[in-house]
């Protein structure tokens, strides 16, 4: 199990004394190993649990014995979504505190904002969840997640060649300058496929008081699936003001923000179906594939989500990288690590981990108008075509 290795890793590399020395800014020491992550955890659109899984890997490490006998100091600060909270955090991480490398982060804005300061500090970053264009073009950010803009590719996908629909629109909340990467994905499915959407709406806003008026344009231009982009509260909205319209033959075709059990606890009316392309192994099956991270967020009320699933790959990633250092635990040690690592295979994810790639796998799962409940809808990875 994933958990029992990293734990039995941890506490082997402990016994051997290995002379892992330096504190995080690179001076030598016992001091803790400072990591850092900043989030978006209050606001319109908030993902908390990525930093709190991660957290969660890390104390189950220092419980172990940390890094040949090091804690791991780890420390998650709230960008609250703003601007100029996202900047303040990472320099007070990377600049003031001293952080070895950024892990298990998951902000609306962050990466965009702060891509050049890490280059300038040397420092990489390894999100559990990237969300905006800038995690996902930056040297020195790598997410766990394969992101939504792959994930808008995947949904399209899964809807035109496996569904079957050639009427396909496409509602986007737009935050930051993220409209011409989800543009990119669209387009990457229209070269795959040669479909295009028959009807795009960039003006969905995030956090809306009534998603009516974007709702009945949608049903107005003939829609047979909607491929849309919100977090949780927003698709619940949508799909409740689809319900209030009377629209029960439309299917949705969401990203991997809505898969939650609370969302399935929420939706009793769900068309013609809810369908994501999950970018982990679904939590919501039964399966010892997910066991470990289970039993960790469990035991720490964490709630099972694909933001938990994220934070808490890109911690055991990180971990297993710092294991492999010899000599000093630096800022330069880890980024040199996390440049030259192997692949890191998971069986909760559909492609091996290396900083610097991103990941084009997606798992479909359905969720079905009276269930309440996701299922799977394929025995395998939905793989964006290379």
């Amino acid at each position: 199990m994933i958990r029992s290795r990293i734990l039995t890793a941890t506490a082997a590399i402990a016994a051997t004394g290995l002379a892992l020395a330096g504190c995080a800014a690179g001076e030598g020491g016992d001091d803790p190993i400072v990591v850092g992550s900043v989030n978006t955890i209050s606001g319109a659109a908030t993902f908390p649990e990525a930093s709190e899984a991660a957290e969660a890997v890390f104390d189950a490490v220092n419980e172990a014995g940390g890094i040949d006998g090091r804690m791991v100091d780890y420390r998650a600060l709230d960008d609250k979504g703003d601007p100029a909270s996202a900047t303040s955090a990472a320099r007070e991480l990377v600049g003031s505190d001293g952080a070895v490398a950024m892990v298990g982060s998951a902000s609306l804005i962050e990466c965009e904002l702060n891509a050049d300061y890490y280059a300038q500090e040397g420092i990489l970053s390894v999100p559990g969840i990237g969300v905006d264009t800038g995690c996902f073009e930056s040297d020195n950010i790598s997410p766990a997640n394969v992101g939504p803009f792959n994930d808008m590719t995947l949904t399209l996908l899964y809807g035109s060649e496996v569904l079957g629909f050639d009427e396909i629109c496409v509602l986007l909340e737009i935050a930051g300058s993220t409209r011409p990467t989800y543009q990119a994905a669209i387009d990457r499915w229209t070269e795959i496929t040669g479909q295009e959407p028959a009807y795009i709406d960039d003006t969905v806003p995030y956090g809306a008081s009534d998603f009516t008026p974007y709702i009945v344009k949608a049903r107005d231009a003939g829609c047979e699936a909607v491929a849309v982009n919100p977090v949780e509260p927003d698709a619940i909205a949508q799909v409740k003001a689809a319900n209030a319209q009377g629209w029960d033959d439309v299917t949705w075709l969401y990203l991997t923000s809505v898969y939650s059990e609370n969302f399935a606890d929420a939706v009793d009316d769900a068309g013609a179906g809810i369908y994501v392309p999950a970018e982990f192994y679904p939590f919501t099956e039964e399966s010892d594939i997910n066991a470990d991270w289970h039993e960790l967020m469990s035991e720490n009320e964490i709630p099972l989500t694909a933001f938990s699933q994220g934070g808490y790959l890109a911690a055991t990633y990180f971990v297993e990288v710092l294991e492999g250092i010899e000599g000093d635990i630096t800022r330069d040690s880890v980024a040199e690590a996390l440049r030259g690592m192997e692949p890191i295979e998971n069986p909760m994810v559909g492609d091996p981990y290396v900083f610097g790639e991103v990941p084009t796998s997606g798992w479909p799962i359905v969720l079905e108008s009276g269930t309440n409940t996701w299922e799977r809808a394929a025995d395998d990875w939905l793989r964006i075509p290379e």
